[in-house]
């Protein structure tokens, strides 16, 4: 893909070529004349970025709630558990599929806020994932000795138990933005008239695709590497 945006057009066609046809730099000084290309990347980011937040959010305080509680005291947790491993576990199909199915059902229109809703909920599972494997080794015995010292909850968890599984936090929250921006199964079932960008290029092979696809999705793949990377570094820091 990178060597590819590199790449001539043939005859001067803006469209996608797979031969090689010579190097220039047009693409990457034209990557604002591509219509719709830029609106849906940045509606990929901005997709990406909700989607993190929410999930991170919601995942970490899942893991707190599967590590601390014991089932008697948290009703439906093995079975929090499961839909979790399900969720991983299952294919994008099956999931834009049920999704999409959900919707239609209750009447919710296909757009922006069914988006967010697709990639939280498959973000979550690895979120929670993420962040329960840090707390499994947390020790209990540093909030303890924050609650000898008159600390309240609120603050022990703000001044102990959320730096000490901040690793976690983050490596989940990279995790989830890198499978966010970049999914197409699920958005092409959720996405209704909101196309991301994996979205909109494969409507656009209809069509015919225009070559500053490249320089958008180098960078895309470069990011979604380098966040991957930076969420297995940071996970593997011991508490």
């Amino acid at each position: 893909m990178f060597i590819y945006s590199f790449n001539k057009s043939v005859g001067g066609v803006p469209q996608v070529s797979f031969s090689w046809n010579g190097f220039t730099t047009l693409w990457y000084r034209t990557w604002n004349d591509a219509p719709g290309l830029t609106s849906a990347f940045w509606l990929s980011i901005r997709l990406a970025l909700i989607a993190t937040a929410i999930s991170t959010v919601l995942g970490t305080l899942l893991a707190m709630a599967l590590v601390r509680y014991r089932p008697r005291q948290f009703h439906g947790k093995g079975v929090i558990e499961q839909i979790l491993f399900v969720n991983i576990a299952a294919p994008e199909i099956v999931m834009g599929a049920s999704l999409l199915g959900l919707f239609v059902t209750f009447n919710i229109g296909r757009g922006f806020v069914t988006l967010v809703l697709a990639h939280v909920m498959f973000c979550i599972a690895y979120v929670a994932v993420t962040v329960r494997a840090r707390l499994t080794g947390f020790d209990r015995s540093l909030e303890e000795a924050a609650y000898d010292l008159g600390a309240g909850p609120f603050t022990t968890f703000r001044r102990v138990t959320l730096p000490m599984i901040m690793p976690g936090v983050l490596a989940g929250a990279l995790m989830a933005f890198a499978l966010s921006i970049d999914d197409f199964v699920t958005s092409n079932f959720v996405s209704g008239t909101s196309s991301p960008f994996p979205v909109l290029i494969y409507a656009s092979t209809r069509v015919g695709i225009p070559p500053q696809v490249f320089v958008f999705g180098s960078v895309i793949f470069a990011v979604g590497i380098a966040l991957a990377l930076s969420s297995l570094a940071i996970g593997r820091k011991r508490p």
